[in-house]
């Protein structure tokens, strides 16, 4: 259980999904915590100096006690807070499994999905089809290491879970911004099925981000790297 005397602030940002990670977690554990919503291109004097070396979001500070890096603030909310859902399984080898997973989602999925978003013509087109054979990969992955995953709740929710709705719970606005879907019942249907799951969690309702308004913030992001690539 949380005590009573713990503070917890979160530095974050309203459409980052690294952000989102944090905020889940949080949740998940029933932990209280300030939001302090940071302006990436205006940040806070506060974030610069507890986080002097990335300098950047998401900054948890505990009692004072800023910790940087999404993955190192995962890791310490689960060690810091035990109380269930416990975001890595006991057995060594499907504790393993999902740290696999979590690496290539962040190193290999999310590397070729941020060049989805912000190409067009043919380089887009090229890596539109890397990216549905990492999708592939993945999809395959966590059929054959997690087969019939169930959520029915909280405690069912661990780290690659949290790591999966915060990355792709958003398919939908990323596909209406960007024209380009990856994400479906018939190519990816496990994932496709994970992430519906886990967003009928009112946890994760909770942190919802709304579609219209990323969807408008996305498109921005995206016509404002094409046009600086032709400025340039």
């Amino acid at each position: 259980m949380e005590e009573k005397k713990s503070k917890v602030i979160l530095h974050g940002m309203w459409a980052s999904t690294y952000s989102k990670r944090v905020e889940i977690a949080l949740k998940l554990k029933g932990i209280s915590y300030e939001y302090v919503e940071e302006d990436l291109k205006n940040k806070t004097e506060s974030l610069i100096q507890l986080n002097p070396v990335l300098k950047k979001i998401p900054l948890l500070v505990h009692d004072g006690k800023p910790v940087a890096d999404t993955q190192v603030i995962l890791d310490y909310i689960d060690e810091t807070w035990k109380n269930s859902p416990r975001f890595y399984p006991e057995d060594p080898y499907e504790r393993a499994q999902v740290r696999f997973w979590v690496s290539y989602i962040n190193q290999q999925v999310f590397e070729v999905m941020g060049r989805v978003m912000l190409q067009e013509g043919e380089a887009q087109a090229k890596s539109v089809e890397e990216a549905r054979e990492r999708f592939e990969v993945l999809e395959e992955g966590l059929k054959k290491h997690f087969p019939n995953k169930t959520i029915r709740g909280n405690d069912d929710v661990g780290l690659l879970d949290i790591i999966i709705i915060a990355s792709f719970g958003v398919y939908k606005a990323v596909h209406e911004a960007i024209g380009v879907e990856i994400i479906d019942p018939v190519n990816t249907p496990t994932l496709y099925n994970w992430t519906e799951q886990l967003q009928q969690l009112p946890v994760i309702k909770e942190v919802e981000v709304p579609h219209d308004r990323l969807v408008t913030f996305l498109q921005k992001c995206r016509q404002e790297h094409l046009q600086h690539g032709a400025n340039a």
